[in-house]
């Protein structure tokens, strides 16, 4: 059966435009691999043709710009992506179900996978690409979302799981006294990434988000247990997450470049890993650029909606990655009056709960240079009259400063916009003019 393999497709196209880096001599899964994905982070995917000990090509940074997350979307700008994501979310598109496509095949566990070991102090070799596909037990509603999973031994995994969707379907397992059945996609369509990081509301499956993206261009079959893959999976783990067993999880190097704390986690048991007969092993640098728009993007896409129903116009959205793509945004609005700007700050604040610091600026600032942000904030706001600060608000686990015990934190609010009270031309940037001829 003829597939249409849209990770493949997606490097073929970066790579017409050489921006695809192959690492041809042997390069070794412990550091090494990190290292090479660290050194083109932002700048290229990479291939590393020959893992030291595995057959199988490792691939990485395959949406480590925005440059590259756009073309993958078929889009030209911010506010195109965000349409295009919050339009596939409202109105995702059933994927058509095939046979099993006849070439995989089949191994009873991880031994054969090369797994990244990436950095000093981690716990072990991370699977960091895995999208895990569940059914919630007794119901129709699936869920595909993107999980760490740390390598105990050949068939067992210990996964992060944070309170969202996959968590409440393994909760309502565990009080079945039943193991929940998962199955793991390592490698498939860029659109699926994206979708899988989004976090649709409950009920709505990533699965059909991304063929949404993908203008219906996804096809899946079932690997048991009523789940769902794509027909194009590089590799598919199938088993259960066990509901009597938990394992140490971590440290863990996340978005911040900050080691996350160990924590009892669920245990995967594998049963059986379907591997394309000339898979790609996919694999996302923690922390790099990669990791930090998967995660971020999709928040921006929540923030630009949000804010846009407060203010006359939203220009562009920005979670920065001095903030790890996470905890810090810039809003660039186009205001009335003076109250705009805080009611943007906290629409932005709401509509990503994890946001620490949120700065509204104006429509004259570039959101991607640090030097306009800081320029503002030393042109335009005054401390006494500009800031929100919130206690006692829901934060970010990731936050190495927020109390750990409650997930609480103080959040702020930065108005970095020129008073509307006051002469506008008073606090542009003096320009130089293009001498006549």
């Amino acid at each position: 059966m003829s597939v249409h393999r849209g990770l493949e497709i997606f490097l073929n196209q970066l790579d017409e435009e050489k921006l695809v880096e192959r690492i041809s001599k042997p390069v070794s899964v412990d550091y090494e691999a990190a290292y090479w994905l660290k050194a083109y982070d932002g700048a290229k995917a990479v291939l590393m043709e020959k893992p030291v000990g595995y057959s199988i090509p490792i691939v990485g940074n395959v949406l480590c710009s925005r440059r590259f997350l756009y073309k993958a979307l078929k889009v030209e700008n911010d506010i195109e992506a965000f349409l295009k994501l919050l339009k596939a979310m409202s109105e995702p598109r059933k994927v058509k179900m095939e046979g099993n496509p006849g070439c995989f095949k089949s191994v009873k566990g991880i031994d054969s996978l090369p797994v990244l070991r990436s950095y000093q102090g981690e716990a072990g070799r991370y699977f960091t690409a895995s999208i895990l596909v569940a059914r919630e037990p007794g119901g129709e509603v699936c869920n595909a979302s993107i999980h760490r999973m740390l390598v105990l031994d050949n068939r067992h995994l210990a996964v992060r799981l944070v309170p969202r969707h996959l968590y409440s379907m393994y909760m309502e397992a565990k009080k079945r006294g039943e193991h929940l059945p998962v199955a793991a996609v390592v490698g498939a369509s860029p659109e699926f990434y994206v979708a899988a990081a989004a976090s649709p509301p409950y009920g709505v499956f990533e699965l059909e988000v991304a063929n949404a993206l993908a203008e219906g261009n996804i096809k899946a079959f079932d690997v048991g247990n009523g789940l769902p893959v794509p027909l194009d999976s590089e590799i598919v783990i199938l088993g259960k997450l066990r509901a009597d067993i938990e394992a140490p999880e971590g440290p863990f190097v996340d978005v911040l470049g900050t080691l996350d704390a160990v924590r009892k986690q669920p245990v995967f048991e594998v049963d059986e890993v379907l591997i394309r007969e000339d898979a790609l092993y996919y694999a996302i640098l923690q922390g790099g650029r990669e990791h930090t728009l998967l995660m971020g993007f999709p928040r921006e896409a929540a923030i630009w909606d949000s804010v846009r129903k407060v203010v006359p116009k939203v220009n562009s959205v920005r979670l920065l990655e001095s903030g790890g793509g996470w905890l810090i945004a810039v809003i660039s609005i186009t205001k009335n009056v003076d109250g705009d700007a805080k009611n943007a700050l906290l629409a932005a604040l709401a509509a990503h709960p994890s946001l620490k610091i949120a700065v509204a600026v104006d429509e004259d600032l570039d959101v991607d240079n640090p030097s306009d942000l800081l320029w503002a904030l030393a042109t335009r706001m005054q401390p006494d009259e500009d800031l929100i600060i919130l206690r006692g608000c829901r934060g970010s686990s990731l936050d190495p400063s927020a109390d750990h015990s409650t997930l609480t934190t103080s959040k702020l609010g930065i108005d970095a916009t020129i008073p509307a009270t006051k002469r506008k031309e008073s606090f542009y940037r003096a320009k130089i003019p293009w001498p006549s001829s």
